[in-house]
């Protein structure tokens, strides 16, 4: 099937950048306490940024990084979600100089505006005494995720800043300042990275079938309204994680370490679907532990789905078990997928990870399939478990690695890539200054 992109959307490759201020935002949220767990995000950006300085723009980069914005709206400014180890990291792989200017907090309030310090960065930048700056990160600021005048007056402090906007963020789908409300304010284009993300969404999409989809997560409640459309997508649908043992809870009316009750009574849905179209393909063998402590010999067995009468007790439901894809309906419906798409880290990680390792290593025996994978976890999980098989696919055509599984779910879930906000918002401004 041949890819396209929506004619409306408006392309870096169409921009004049020549001699401009281009704000980049990017989805680079890799940073986990002070330190990158992985660059690959980063790396699917570089070619964004390569595309911008080689046709004479001068980037301003930005992303967010975790959550530093608690429940009660507290905004810890701190290294542990800072974007240093991301410029360092750029730095040395574009070696040029990449400023990270500072701005003082205010409280727990967080950063509530841009210091007109910065325009000494940007005259920097214009007469290439430096290659790019780097903002830091967007939830940092007050305005980013406000719903109230500090919104507008941060969209339009970012606006002030350059002269284009080019989103390259996939996987920030959230409708934040950074990513939505300054297109209000700049003309605005989608970077290649997002543009290979929407190309590579219409396998998903508009699969060649079978399909499958392999979905996990450790919250049943955040991935009902995905899951019951993945499931009207797909020919088979494999669980893992807490959405298998919600799933197996509901179904066989059995109790779970850790289940709740609630998560149980939504997922009756999805099993009184299943028992009219039979999509869910059931992993025969799991792993059963009595503490989440640790792989503790002694502590966990392998439970058979045969073992599952109504009312029987479990403790923790925390991996699938290699011998789940030996058994042959398993395998030969993994082997005869045209389609298959991951978003799920099978086990409970870094403990449990036979799960994962034995399903990836399956669907690779699947030559003919198109294999998309979604996720920063699950990347990780692949990366970890089977280094060489990972290397391996970098080069082959029927693997392809979103940067955001989140996004892949919503855009499931809206049934377009072009429902998403950002996206959207990139259309309705057209490339044009507003």
């Amino acid at each position: 099937m041949e890819q396209t992109i929506d004619p409306k959307l408006p392309l870096l490759q169409n921009a004049d950048v020549e001699n401009k201020i281009v704000l980049l935002r990017v989805d680079h949220n890799v940073v986990k306490k002070g330190s990158i767990q992985d660059p690959y995000r980063i790396d699917q950006t570089i070619g964004t940024i390569f595309n911008i300085v080689e046709r004479g723009g001068r980037p301003i980069i930005m992303t967010h990084i975790g959550r530093p914005k608690d429940k009660k709206g507290k905004i810890s400014v701190d290294q542990s979600t800072s974007v240093e180890p991301i410029a360092e990291y750029l730095e040395r792989k574009l070696h040029t100089k990449i400023l990270c200017p500072t701005f003082r907090p205010e409280g727990d309030a967080g950063i509530k505006s841009i210091d007109t310090s910065i325009n000494l960065a940007i005259r920097d930048l214009r007469e290439k005494r430096i290659g790019a700056i780097y903002l830091p990160n967007t939830r940092w600021f007050l305005g980013e995720e406000a719903e109230s005048e500090e919104r507008e007056a941060f969209a339009l402090q970012l606006a002030g800043l350059a002269d284009v906007f080019v989103n390259d963020a996939f996987g920030s789908w959230q409708p934040h300042a950074s990513t939505c409300d300054i297109t209000k304010y700049l003309p605005s284009f989608a970077g290649y990275l997002m543009q290979k993300e929407i190309l590579n969404l219409t396998q998903v999409l508009q699969p060649a079938r079978p399909f499958i989809s392999v979905v996990a997560g450790a919250k049943y409640n955040t991935k009902i309204g995905p899951l019951n459309e993945i499931y009207k997508k797909v020919d088979t649908l494999i669980l893992g994680g807490i959405i298998y043992n919600t799933y197996l809870c509901a179904k066989y009316g059995v109790s779970i370490s850790g289940i709740e009750a609630e998560d149980v009574e939504a997922a009756k849905n999805l099993v009184k679907m299943d028992k009219k179209h039979h999509k869910i393909l059931e992993m025969p063998y799991m792993y059963e532990s009595d503490t989440m402590q640790g792989k503790i010999e002694g502590k966990y067995r392998i439970r058979s789905l045969d073992q599952f009468k109504k009312g029987t007790k479990f403790n923790y439901i925390l991996d699938i078990a290699r011998e789940s894809f030996e058994d042959p309906h398993v395998s030969d419906t993994l082997n005869s997928a045209k389609t298959i798409f991951v978003n799920a880290v099978m086990g409970y990680t870094p403990y449990f990870t036979e799960g994962s390792a034995a399903l990836d290593s399956k669907i690779d025996h699947n030559g003919e399939a198109n294999k998309l994978y979604g996720g920063g976890d699950t990347l990780q999980e692949f990366k970890n478990l089977c280094p060489g098989l990972y290397l391996s696919t970098l080069d082959n055509s029927k693997y392809y690695f979103f940067t955001g599984g989140g996004t892949v779910l919503k855009a499931i879930e809206e049934g377009t890539p072009y429902g998403l906000d950002p996206v959207k918002a990139l259309i309705e401004n057209g490339g044009k200054a507003p």
